[in-house]
């Protein structure tokens, strides 16, 4: 996710570089955000690990301890929006320097579909991550660890900081050693895919007849459907902001008509969630995209782009209460009162950073969360298999112990769990390592 954004200065918000030209510097603010919502992320998930009794309902999710049909959302609810948001703010960039390279149409569009395929491949694993060992004969933890380990060598990426003329054979050298441990990673996923067996012997991919089995697609995958669909509005649109905010408004329309059996005869229906996923998930995706236009018109000043976005929030808190009574405010069921909300927040931490980081340049404070925005994908990755590390290595039962005593403990361990981790893939990205779809 971090590779999706060729950053342009906020000064001067022209297009992509075109072929041959010097790579423009990164958007802080785009940054920044991406990797808020990433530590955000490391820490509620590390938290919902501690005790329940000591962690507050305001710090889990609304659903966690609330029935089924009453409305809310916590800080914690907006995360995941956060990050479909952002992802759609990063398309113009990526998608846009592509076409400004030249590259074919039809390329870009397998571009897409290889991300999506990835994304949709990764999160099918991810929530087959209980194997059992019995079924399989052998360790279920050595499984779900391989797998993370796996997944992050499927999509590595070795690069030198600098590329000087005198540097081409390390440089080559360093792209197959990628192809290679990509090779190896890809390998092992598939592996690891067909030797998976579930709670009641079920497995993950079946051969005759071919079937891929998954409850749901997870976070990554739930991320792919959205990329796709903000990816081929964009193709569509490009910048052209009343088309984009038209199709946003059309994807919410999916969940009232999804509710009412609009899709039921729809062959698609029978695999992906038309008022959800493609719907109203979709259309955080689309607002991501239609904000970050306004980047890409070199005739608006950083005034025409805070009026808008303000406006934009101040449209998105009003389409919210007012969808508010149909369906309420829920997560799990992606309501548009809980998407839209999701929206106002997002663009109003993507203005503060934009005014801060880009604008003023006050590097102190958007900075760090700009550099930790920079290699996401591998920082979810590792976090997501930190507890099967740690059980690997015999440290399980300390980590936990940690977050036993009181809920302050709790939050310094999530908290310093989510700067280690984060420390860790800035370091790498520096150093050349990082995660590429």
């Amino acid at each position: 996710m971090a590779s999706m954004t060729k950053a342009i200065s906020a000064s001067e918000p022209a297009a992509a570089s075109p072929a041959g030209s010097s790579p423009r510097p990164r958007i802080t603010s785009i940054d920044a955000v991406r990797g808020l919502v990433m530590f955000t992320m490391i820490f509620v998930n590390d938290l919902a690990g501690a005790p329940s009794q000591l962690v507050p309902d305001w710090m889990v999710h609304f659903s966690d301890r609330h029935p089924e049909g009453v409305s809310g959302m916590t800080f914690v609810d907006l995360v995941f929006p956060g990050f479909l948001f952002i992802v759609g703010m990063s398309i113009p960039f990526a998608l846009g320097s592509r076409l400004a390279r030249g590259e074919a149409r039809w390329k870009t569009i397998g571009h897409i579909l290889i991300r999506t395929l990835s994304l949709l491949m990764l999160g099918i694993l991810m929530v087959n991550e209980s194997p059992n060992a019995k079924a399989m004969g052998w360790s279920a933890t050595w499984w779900t660890g391989l797998m993370y380990l796996s997944a992050i060598l499927a999509f590595c990426e070795f690069s030198l900081p600098a590329r000087p003329a005198a540097d081409t054979t390390k440089s080559r050298r360093l792209h197959w050693l990628s192809l290679l441990l990509r090779g190896l990673g890809l390998a092992t996923l598939v592996w690891l895919a067909l030797a998976f067996r579930g709670k009641h012997g079920q497995r993950i991919i079946t051969l005759q007849p071919f079937s891929i089995h998954h409850d749901w697609y997870g976070i990554l995958g739930l991320i792919g459907w959205a990329y796709l669909v903000g990816s081929l509005v964009y193709l569509l649109f490009r910048g052209h902001r009343t088309a984009l905010l038209g199709c946003g408004a059309l994807l919410f329309c999916f969940y009232p008509a999804d509710k009412n059996g609009v899709f039921d005869q729809v062959w698609l229906s029978h695999y992906v969630d038309f008022g959800g996923t493609l719907g109203s998930q979709a259309a955080i995706t689309v607002a991501g995209v239609l904000l970050a236009a306004i980047l890409l018109d070199a005739k608006l000043t950083v005034a025409d782009r805070v009026r808008f976005t303000g406006w934009f929030i101040a449209g998105c808190a009003a389409a919210a209460v007012l969808t508010h009574g149909l369906y309420g405010i829920s997560k799990n069921e992606a309501t548009p009162a809980w998407c839209l909300w999701s929206c106002a927040v997002t663009a109003t931490l993507w203005l503060i950073f934009y005014l801060l980081g880009d604008v003023r340049r006050i590097t102190p404070l958007s900075k760090p969360f700009a550099l930790a925005g920079q290699n996401v994908l591998l920082a979810y990755l590792i976090s997501e298999g930190m507890e099967s590390f740690l059980n690997l290595l015999h440290l399980g039962d300390w980590y936990d112990h940690l977050a036993e005593s009181s809920l302050a403990a709790a939050c310094a361990r999530s908290a310093g769990c989510g700067i280690a981790i984060l420390a860790l893939t800035a370091g790498l990205n520096r150093l050349g390592f990082r995660l590429k779809l």
